[in-house]
């Protein structure tokens, strides 16, 4: 029986994935195989040496400390894409929050309360919170993601101009793109040209700031922007200042900081992207089958610090090979194999960055010696069986 640990509440049709009898799963679970969590903070935890794998239900996994998993042979799942819809709304909302001083507004009423005549009041003091319709404005995207590509074709159907940005574009992301959005070659060009620019990068050591006092001197004047992404993809200093100087119109984020609470200009949303039961349940169900293809197969889809890698579990046995990307290991595992008299049916072999990972299908008896001779070679992180 395989014990799954809970550290956060995951719904229900998530954890009905794992057929009773074959696992445990529950938020007291002990010595887990595997770990569910959303927001809980892993950081400080200790894992234990059964511990194979941790699904995020959701996209960040700032919450987890991946180079500590891939030491040690951790795969960490996410779920890109299950919450997409949600976020898009919520962009959707933000784009008519950025323009039309909502917010502000609906503050400004709530004051009313106790007047005589509400109605001449709102009707005197609703020239404070004017503000431009979006249809026939400039939208730039930057990420055109599961989120970015389905807001580009929002836009447009809004009656907005979009340009979008990614260099890393894939190809299913491209092939759901409006024809009508124009590529950005650069984000010069998102700068240059764009009255709205919307957010939707992971946090990296080459996003992080990204948008800050030299990029926002680029923008058009008036610019509104939207980060429905991460906190720290933005300098707070930098919008601040550039709100106060005019540069900026408005600022929308669902990512609170103490720096930004309370700043005129700034509509702080409670980070509430995937705060929605339908994105919280293909979550939990994305996280769960994850982790069970990974658990009795050993196939890795949507990890995000391991390559991808499937093949059909079809022999008697396999083996999940976790390893450093280094020269000649497929080689130095294949002859250990091949001395002991496997034979190797399927094999795939992947890498990501400085991780590799060989999975190979083999029909036969796999005997322990082969499999201690290749946990003993240089570079091997873990291995595993699956029979």
């Amino acid at each position: 029986m395989y014990n799954i640990k809970l550290l956060n509440k995951i719904a229900a049709c998530g954890t009905s994935v794992f057929e009773e009898g074959a696992y445990n799963v529950g938020e007291n679970v002990e010595n887990p195989d595997a770990i569910m969590v959303r927001s809980a903070s892993m950081h400080e935890m200790e894992f234990g040496k059964e511990l194979l794998a941790i699904a995020r239900a959701g996209a960040g996994v700032n919450n987890i400390p991946i180079d500590r998993c891939s030491e040690n042979g951790i795969v960490v799942f996410n779920t890109p894409g299950a919450n997409a819809n949600a976020v898009k709304e919520l962009a959707v909302a933000a784009l008519l929050l950025a323009s039309r001083k909502i917010v502000d507004g609906v503050n400004w009423v709530s004051t009313l309360k106790g007047s005589e005549d509400v109605a001449k009041a709102v009707e005197k003091g609703k020239s404070a919170f004017v503000g431009p319709e979006i249809a026939g404005k400039t939208l730039g995207i930057i990420g055109l993601g599961a989120i970015g590509a389905q807001l580009a074709n929002v836009a447009t159907h809004l009656g907005m101009k979009v340009y979008g940005y990614d260099p890393y574009i894939t190809v299913d992301s491209a092939w759901t793109l409006s024809k009508s959005v124009i590529r950005a070659k650069t984000l010069a060009a998102i700068y240059e040209n764009c009255d709205y620019i919307s957010i939707h990068v992971p946090s990296t050591p080459d996003t992080k700031g990204m948008i800050n006092e030299t990029s926002i001197s680029c923008m058009k004047d008036g610019v509104r922007i939207l980060n429905l992404a991460r906190a720290d993809l933005v300098n707070a200093d930098a919008i601040k200042k550039a709100l106060a100087d005019g540069k900026v119109a408005s600022y929308v984020t669902d990512f609170p900081t103490e720096e930004i609470v309370g700043v005129d200009g700034i509509v702080a949303i409670p980070h509430l992207g995937a705060s929605t039961p339908e994105s919280e349940d293909n979550c939990a169900v994305m996280a769960a089958r994850e982790l069970k293809d990974f658990i009795e197969s050993g196939n890795i889809k949507n990890s995000v610090n391991f390559p991808e890698a499937v093949i059909p579990h079809t022999g008697d046995a396999r083996l999940c090979i976790f390893h450093k990307n280094v020269p000649s290991m497929v080689a130095q595992i294949s002859t250990i194999l091949s001395e002991a008299k496997i034979n190797i049916e399927n094999m795939v072999n992947c890498s990501k960055k400085d991780n590799a990972y060989t999975l190979i299908e083999v029909n036969g008896e796999l005997p322990e010696e082969a499999v201690r001779k290749i946990e003993s070679l240089e570079n091997i992180t873990r291995v595993r069986v699956i029979k």
